[in-house]
């Protein structure tokens, strides 16, 4: 059963098939940030981007980020990198206009 698993997941170790579950949950996080999105579309009537779909992007661009680099995908490593900055600076933005409304 453990052999099929690993031949299935293209692994030869335990510590590879953790890191491919960690990339997994890595792909779960930015999946569950579209479905939030789209749900909250549909209930609004209009697109919008909730607050939570950039927690599930950064979570998931660091998660998928150690993954990059423990596989050594130097293709990878760069995208996931820009988009973590990314989504950190709309995290910010998102922060500093609350912060900016609740002051005046």
């Amino acid at each position: 059963m453990i052999e099929q698993v690993f031949r299935i997941l293209a692994v030869q170790s335990w510590g590879e098939f953790w890191w491919v579950m960690i990339g997994l949950g890595g792909q779960l996080l930015f999946t569950a940030r579209f479905l939030v999105q789209w749900i909250a579309s549909e209930r609004a009537g209009r697109s919008v981007i909730p607050l939570v779909f950039w927690y599930f992007s950064i979570g998931g661009g660091l998660v998928l980020f150690a993954y990059a680099v423990y596989r050594q995908d130097p293709v990878f490593i760069l995208g996931q990198s820009m988009g973590v900055f990314i989504y950190g600076r709309n995290l910010w933005l998102i922060h500093a206009e609350r912060r900016r409304n609740a002051a005046g």
